[in-house]
């Protein structure tokens, strides 16, 4: 890929002819967390506005970020414009650049050369007073925002005062002649980096009739369907909308299609989790006409799908986001028997600025259009798409955060889904999982999502009760009903928790006496304090939570069977941490995060060291996952935390790991069986050393024993 070589090599030649060639200065010094790393890769960098060497300053006053990473903000910020606001500043003040942690990305912005270092040669001859636009993402510039005036959602626009410091190496183009009203579309066009011109080069070698666009984004729809009529101006064009994001355009494809009608020639809103219906219907209305091409904007599961189910043999599939599928893509199109050509996102290019502008300047009729549309629109448009936009990024972006709930994993995002489902009915539940999962988490989440969430909510370790205390604990008691009792009486939890929730977290641990009279108070709804003659009537919703499966321990004799189908209305299984291994990436990056803030002093971990995090088995799951990341915090002095320190601390856990299980076992029973402890350490040993090795070769040798003794053991282990 050519990055303005062309343009560099007569300066360069000259230069180097005279003897004062240098490499470009790329803002090194500005790195302050990692040292010496590059600024677009560096957690922190310095944002000062008074300039350094070989730099340039220009005073911002607008950005169009990157879709994914506006969507995310909003999405944790609930599309409060204020909150939207404070997160950003958040951001740029945390890290002194505008680089989202959760997308790595964050925008382009355009505005005026406020000052140039003496000794500043970038690529472009500009000078003080010239407005430019940056081709250079934010996430690398050291920047710094005043405020915030406004933001407009639907082209991802922000009105601000800031500045931005700019290197050698940052892409600036000159804009003096530019309409201010054609900005953001261009910004928009920019942010597309090098797709255009690389898809429209494509074109030249094939004929493009028929094509379909899927995609969420009707800026980006606009400017792909004109790069299509630019190459065939009698294309069809089939614009494909997800459904469940379409929010408020249903309703509105006659008003809408009279905006952009003349680049697209039919609108369709439908789902992409269903690919064969969707595939179908397109077929259908299209009356089975070969698909030319499938342009892909979205990272929305199903889409590659759709693409290679619509597209024909020969045709041409282009992804331009890197998340959405390519190689998953390929490999569909392939089991269908296509032969497909496929494209790939592009970088900038030399032809990236005058392509995307003349894309723009060609295009001002249609986006007159869609700003007339959506101001039309604008009361309702927001207000009906918020919820519905919200809701599928909930299932869709990379990093997830509901209610303050993280995750990452399918796994955990099939559960959240059930937990929102069951929130909105007033039913008892059972959470299940193993110690250390997140239940109190996943309680949290489902309360703050009920009915009763305004109402009283009650939390008890059931574990922590004593026997003969259990009763009046639970119910209460009247003055005097036993020596030592309150003169005034007391409250239980249940009138305590009256309207609300009570959450009994480790129920199998109550006696069956007290079982009993749990039951009673679940079936009628009313009981009786310690001491007490007159019933007290309650209205509580029970959701309990115990690391054994409650069958199993009704099964045991342990738990009444009546109780448990009392309570076991809806039940909740929260995976262990080693089957949802994508969490522990962004959970570690929290719980960094947290303790940085705690400490003040900010640490990261490389990406070997998340490796390491994967690959461990996490016994005790998140809690022993944040206890980790807190003694790595503490006991390593560096600011990035690598593989190595992981790895070690890792290694120390294994062996205490077993050793305590060693422990539970010899307090558990009143005699032990060796042999069978033997066997279970073993397994345990050789599961660890495949896991942390991946290869019998690489295993045997960390466990210093023959390849073939390793082999046999994991067959006899099963493992």
């Amino acid at each position: 890929m050519l990055f303005f070589r062309w343009i560099y090599a007569k300066k360069r030649k000259k230069r180097e002819k005279e003897g004062v060639y240098t490499m470009k200065y790329t803002g090194t010094k500005r790195a302050l967390e990692p040292k010496g790393s590059l600024t677009v890769t560096a957690w922190k960098v310095d944002n000062r506005k008074e300039l350094q060497s070989r730099e340039l300053r220009v005073a911002i006053d607008c950005i169009s970020m990157e879709r994914d990473s506006l969507l995310q903000i909003c999405s944790i910020c609930e599309y409060d414009e204020e909150k939207i606001k404070e997160k950003i500043y958040k951001i740029i003040g945390e890290r002194g650049k505008l680089h989202n942690p959760y997308t790595e990305s964050g925008g382009l912005f355009s505005g005026i050369v406020e000052e140039i270092a003496e000794d500043f040669h970038g690529e472009r001859a500009l000078k003080p007073g010239d407005r430019v636009v940056s081709m250079t993402t934010l996430t690398a510039l050291p920047c710094y925002l005043e405020s915030i005036e406004s933001i407009d959602f639907e082209y991802g626009f922000l009105r601000c005062k800031g500045y931005a410091i700019c290197f050698e190496t940052t892409l600036l183009r000159e804009i003096n002649q530019f309409e201010a009203r054609q900005i953001k579309h261009l910004l928009r066009a920019l942010n597309e980096e090098g797709n255009f011109w690389g898809i429209s080069e494509m074109l030249t070698s094939m004929r493009a009739d028929n094509c379909v666009i899927i995609g969420n984004s009707l800026v980006e729809i606009i400017l792909y369907a004109r790069m299509l009529k630019n190459r065939n101006p009698d294309v069809i064009i089939t614009c494909l909308f997800e459904s469940s994001r379409g929010g408020s355009l249903q309703g509105e494809e006659t008003a809408l299609l009279a905006a952009i009608g003349s680049l697209v020639s039919h609108i369709m809103f439908l789902p992409m989790n269903l690919p064969l219906e969707t595939a179908h219907a397109v077929f259908e209305a299209q009356r089975y006409k070969p698909v030319d091409v499938v342009i892909n904007l979205e990272e929305i599961k199903g889409c590659e799908s759709v693409a290679a189910l619509l597209v024909r043999s020969g045709g041409l599939v282009c992804h331009t986001n890197i998340g959405n599928a390519y190689s998953k893509g390929m490999l569909i199109a392939d089991s269908l028997g296509k032969e497909v050509v496929n494209y790939a996102l592009d970088g900038v290019c030399a032809h990236t600025f005058d392509y995307a502008m003349q894309l723009v300047v060609s295009t001002q009729d249609v986006f007159a259009n869609l700003d007339d549309f959506y101001a039309k629109s604008q009361i309702n448009h927001l207000k009906k798409r918020k919820p519905a936009v919200m809701k599928e990024e909930r299932t869709q972006m990379a990093a997830k955060q509901i209610d303050g709930f993280l995750y990452m994993s399918p796994a955990t995002e099939f559960m959240v889904e059930e937990v929102l489902n069951v929130a909105q009915y007033d039913c008892n539940v059972i959470i299940q999982g193993e110690t250390g999962v997140g239940k109190e988490k996943v309680f949290d989440l489902l309360q703050q999502n009920s009915p009763r969430r305004s109402q009283p909510c009650v939390k008890i370790n059931c574990a922590t009760i004593q026997e003969n205390l259990a009763e009046s604990e639970f119910f209460g008691y009247e003055k005097g009903s036993f020596t030592g009792a309150a003169t005034s009486g007391k409250e239980g939890y249940f009138e305590i928790a009256n309207n609300g929730t009570l959450f009994l977290d480790e129920i199998g641990s109550l006696p069956l006496a007290m079982q009993s009279k749990l039951l009673r108070v679940l079936q009628e709804n009313s009981f009786y304090r310690v001491g007490g003659t007159t019933p007290k009537n309650v209205n509580v919703r029970v959701i309990c939570a115990n690391n054994i499966p409650l069958q199993k321990l009704v099964n045991e004799g342990k738990f009444r069977e009546d109780l448990y189908y009392r309570l076991n209305i809806c039940c909740i299984n929260v995976p262990p941490l080693r089957e949802r291994p994508e969490d522990i990436e962004c959970l570690a990056a929290a719980f960094i995060d947290h303790y940085s803030l705690k400490y003040g002093i900010q640490k990261t971990f490389t990406p070997e060291a998340y490796q390491k995090l994967e690959e461990y088995h996490w016994p005790g799951n998140v809690r022993e996952l944040e206890n980790t990341v807190h003694r790595l915090y503490i006991s390593e002095r560096e600011r990035q935390i690598g593989e190595d320190a992981v790895d070690e601390l890792l290694n120390v856990n294994v062996y205490n790991e077993s050793m305590i299980d060693l422990k539970r076992e010899v307090r558990r029973e009143e005699s032990l069986d060796f042999n069978k402890i033997m066997d279970e350490q073993e397994k345990k040993l050789i599961a660890y050393a495949l896991k942390k090795e991946g290869t019998t070769r690489k295993a045997a040798e960390f466990l210093n024993i023959p390849q073939t003794t390793l082999a046999r053991k994991k067959i006899k282990h099963q493992l």
